[in-house]
């Protein structure tokens, strides 16, 4: 009889992308046929979550399974390495590709590293992109670097036209769409405060963009694996700001055509996020939001197109029946949805993310999953399926959800956010979300949503229903409590009101 060969992983995930800019989600103005395709062939989880719906925290607590104290990482900045001191406790933790690795398993990176640089070390391949930071001495020139010596080598420069301005991110000009901060400019090279604030359609060639990049050398490495066991990410940098997309696919999307958010009226009036709401106005301007959705659109549709050129790589090699495959984001994004942007939030738009995974043969085609989960459970989950000991996660393995077994893990999800303005925690479980404040004296103010009765969450009921909050509290203690959060006595004396 022969040897069973062990199974790979294949990740491939995007940035920022909310859980309904999909069509296998429900969208009807994007399609995405190939992440659908993965949807029917394997499972498709409705309701999972953020960890942190920011993206450093989310990414490390996710890759290692921990909680964002557990790891370190509360912040985008605790990423940097002058940020990590000998006493971090991120030394005291492993990424589940770092245990793949010493199982034997060949692992490669490619696109958006945006966690802490040991994590990365033991990836086989350099450069990695290391995003927000610079050059590094052992991982290479950071993110814009790589991609900005391959725009050098392949794509030559030119001057800005009428009208251009220039992507900070890769030094080329795009046109400007008149929600972008620096539409109407005179000078190119106006300066701009932040990616957050670029929208428009860039001059790059399509056969040279990012997305394209990050899968070339994707399904380089697959071809250059297929002989051995491997973990393999493809960490697509879009939808994340900045929203520009080349002239291919952002001119499949027409901003007047853009159907308003559902909520996008929300007058917030006892929202824990009112304050924040307040100061973005810009994107509650009828006449030009639509930009915005369509050019987060035009990205998440190129997205698309490069997962189904990987996809047909992994057949190909004749690689599919013996790979784990995972599609998921670190966290989403407002785009309009109560009249706000970005993330940083626990509405659904924020924290709710996409989640697909296939194994043929192991996994049932079209499964659905209803109950949520959370990316704390990604590392015992993947480690289950390539048949390597868990060390020491937070999650729990979601086969028993996936196989319709026994479940043994919580009922509900637990998001975290470090700053005491606004709530700190939100646990959620099938019909109900609560977010809560860390402290009994923290200035955020409390919400409780019925989301049976209202799933685009505009009432606050938490006056109303004192019995149903408290219960959510006592599951959240609970999580708190297995994690040895600092936040634990916090919570436990923070009044519901």
């Amino acid at each position: 009889m022969a040897e069973q060969q062990p199974i790979n992983l294949l990740y491939l995930m995007s940035d920022q992308q909310r859980f309904d800019a999909l069509s296998c989600a429900g969208n009807t103005v994007l399609d995405t046929p190939n992440i659908d395709r993965l949807a029917r062939e394997g499972v498709y989880f409705e309701n999972a979550y953020s960890c942190c719906p920011v993206c450093v925290p989310a990414r490390m607590a996710m890759l290692t399974g921990t909680s964002i104290y557990t790891n370190g990482v509360i912040t985008n900045t605790d990423a940097r390495d002058e940020n990590i001191t000998p006493d971090s406790l991120i030394h005291n933790v492993k990424t589940y590709d770092e245990v793949l690795i010493e199982n034997g398993y060949r692992g490669e990176y490619y696109g958006k590293w945006h966690s802490p640089a040991v994590r990365a070390l033991a990836y086989a391949n350099r450069p990695i992109g290391m995003a927000g930071q610079g050059p590094h001495p052992e991982l290479g020139l950071g993110l814009s670097g790589i991609y900005k010596a391959y725009l050098a080598e392949h794509v030559p420069e030119r001057p800005a036209r009428e009208g251009e301005v220039v992507d900070r991110g890769n030094g080329r000009f795009y046109q400007p769409d008149p929600i972008d901060e620096r539409f109407g400019a005179t000078d190119p090279f106006t300066p701009h405060s932040s990616q957050a604030g670029m929208f428009g359609c860039d001059s790059i060639p399509r056969e040279h963009t990012r997305n394209v990049f990050d899968a070339d050398r994707t399904m380089d490495a697959l071809e250059r694996m297929k002989d051995e066991p491997f973990t393999l990410h493809c960490s697509f940098g879009p939808p994340h700001p900045p929203f520009v997309s080349t002239e291919y696919y952002h001119s499949q999307f027409d901003a007047k055509d853009m159907p308003l958010p559902r909520s996008f009226n929300d007058p917030m009036e006892d929202s824990p996020y009112r304050q924040k709401w307040e100061g973005m106005g810009h994107y509650r301007n009828r006449d030009t939001v639509g930009y915005m959705i369509a050019n987060y659109y035009a990205m998440v549709k190129e997205i698309d197109d490069q997962m189904g050129r990987i996809l047909d790589k992994l057949d190909e090699l004749e690689l599919t029946d013996r790979t784990l495959v995972v599609f998921t984001s670190d966290h989403g994004e407002m785009l309009g949805s109560h009249g706000m942007n970005s993330k940083f939030i626990f509405y659904e738009e924020s924290v709710h993310i996409p989640l697909i995974v296939r194994l043929p043969g192991v996994i049932p085609e079209g499964a659905v999953v209803v109950e949520p989960v959370s990316q704390h459970n990604f590392f015992a989950t993947f480690l289950d399926y390539l048949s390597v000991p868990d060390h020491n996660s937070q999650g729990y393995s979601l086969r028993g959800l996936i196989e319709g077994n026994v479940w043994s893990g919580d009922d509900f999800v637990v998001s975290e956010w470090p700053h005491s303005n606004v709530p700190g925690f939100m646990v959620r479980t099938q019909r109900w979300k609560l977010m809560f404040g860390r402290s009994s004296d923290a200035s955020s103010v409390d919400g409780l949503y019925d989301l049976e009765y209202d799933p685009l969450e505009i009432s606050n009921v938490i006056g109303q229903q004192p019995e149903q909050a408290q219960d959510l509290k006592d599951k959240l203690v609970s999580w708190l409590e297995r994690v040895q959060s600092p936040h634990l006595e916090g919570v436990k004396a923070r009044a519901i009101e």
